[in-house]
């Protein structure tokens, strides 16, 4: 009998590792989905911008049912560019989680897509080892929309994390202020079936680019191949 349930055990354990893993998978490949869906919308992310970015935090289908209780709400993935100054190609993803805040009233009640743009090397290494407030350990903004946009502006030019939100397929720069920002190192061990942290895969080079990962970055690499901070004398 003792056998039996300890059969039983290892079995359940296995099938919920299994699920775990397939989730974070799927929501890895929904995270590329939004991203080539935001850049097919005409009026988007400026181009200069994002090419500016040293990485990009997406987070698909945040809903205002989990605002209403609290805790938890968004769950999604962030691509880095490789190599220590986040000059290279865009590399691995790691799993992050947005917590806390006010932005669900902001939202409203549909699911909501929610992207950041991390903008310079202090934003990008003060999120890959532990929980930051947007606002306050990091400055953030709502991020400026079109393709031709100025964003020369002082407010994004300080700016270390810059928010969008697609809703009702509107896209528009959100405030996220007041959210917490935090690896989900957990999720991460799902999508890689070893504990892995966020430095170790953005920094670290110990991670090759899971097949769910790959449109995400296949989205980035097209429409921001090379990182263009450098050439601004404002960076």
């Amino acid at each position: 009998m003792f056998r039996k349930m300890t059969l039983g055990v290892c079995i359940l354990f296995a099938a919920t590792s299994v699920f775990a893993a397939n989730k974070e998978q799927e929501r890895l490949e929904n995270s590329g989905t939004v991203m080539q869906e935001v850049m097919d919308v005409p009026d988007n992310i400026p181009q200069d911008l994002l090419e500016k970015a040293e990485c990009v935090i997406v987070f698909p289908s945040v809903l205002k049912a989990a605002f209403v209780v609290g805790g938890s709400y968004g769950r999604g993935a962030m691509v880095c560019r490789t190599g220590e100054h986040f000059s290279g190609p865009w590399g691995a993803p790691a799993m992050y989680a947005l917590e806390g805040g006010s932005v669900g009233f902001q939202l409203g009640g549909q699911a909501t897509d929610l992207v950041l743009l991390v903008m310079n090397k202090r934003g990008a290494s003060s999120i890959l080892d532990s929980k930051v407030k947007l606002g306050a350990d990091a400055s953030a903004a709502a991020g400026p929309k079109g393709r031709d946009a100025s964003a020369d502006t002082d407010a994004y030019l300080r700016a270390e994390i810059l928010s969008y939100s697609r809703s009702r397929g509107l896209f528009a720069g959100v405030s996220l202020e007041g959210s917490t920002l935090r690896p989900d190192d957990d999720a991460s061990a799902d999508v890689y079936g070893r504990k892995i942290t966020a430095r170790e895969i953005v920094l670290g080079g110990k991670a090759s680019i899971p097949t769910s990962g790959q449109h995400l970055v296949r989205v980035l690499q097209k429409n921001a191949p090379h990182n263009e901070s450098e050439k601004s004398s404002n960076r």
